[in-house]
């Protein structure tokens, strides 16, 4: 999935996680309000410290990848995304839903962006077409150059045979903060 969670992998990396919760704590204490949660009710606590942040996560399957396509996102460039169903299937996570908050992290693991869900809509790799393909930002943004480099990418990282009519999760969203 391009949705890569920023994890440990064992208990050594304890401190290192606690340090990293407590960085995203801090950055959706400053986004909260860009979000409109600036004064949040009783069910998720009225302060920072009280409520859960969004899920964090940074987009491709490296850093560099990563950090790119972030500073996409934060140039206005990338207002999309696209992952393969079959992930989210495959790892039980759920689909995102319109009007989720995520914060997006850098290749480092740090909190950068928030956004927001705006639609999700289920197509088939070939059905994807110029207009989603221009909103995902990247490469020359034109449908030829993100079928390819998709493929590749969908090649590198899926469990699964790559296939023209396998499912994609394709979500738009917008950057909430900074803005």
């Amino acid at each position: 999935m391009n949705r890569q969670a920023n994890e440990g992998d064992s208990v050594t990396d304890d401190v290192a996680l606690d340090e990293r919760a407590a960085e995203i704590l801090a950055f959706w204490e400053l986004a909260r309000p860009s979000a409109g949660m600036a004064r949040v009710g009783v069910v998720t606590g009225t302060t920072v410290a009280e409520t859960v942040p969004p899920p964090a996560w940074s987009f491709g399957d490296n850093p560099a990848l990563a950090d790119g396509l972030l500073e996409a996102v934060l140039s206005g460039e990338k207002t999309a995304t696209s992952s393969a169903l079959w992930e989210y299937e495959e790892s039980g996570e759920p689909v995102p839903q319109v009007g989720e908050l995520s914060i997006l992290l850098d290749g480092e693991g740090h909190p950068r962006a928030l956004i927001r869900t705006t639609s999700v809509d289920v197509v088939a790799f070939d059905a994807v077409d110029a207009d989603f393909a221009r909103a995902e930002g990247e490469d020359d943004r034109s449908l030829a150059s993100w079928r390819a480099e998709h493929e590749k990418y969908f090649r590198r990282v899926l469990a699964r045979e790559f296939a023209p009519d396998m499912p994609l999760v394709c979500e738009r969203f917008e950057l909430r903060y900074p803005r």
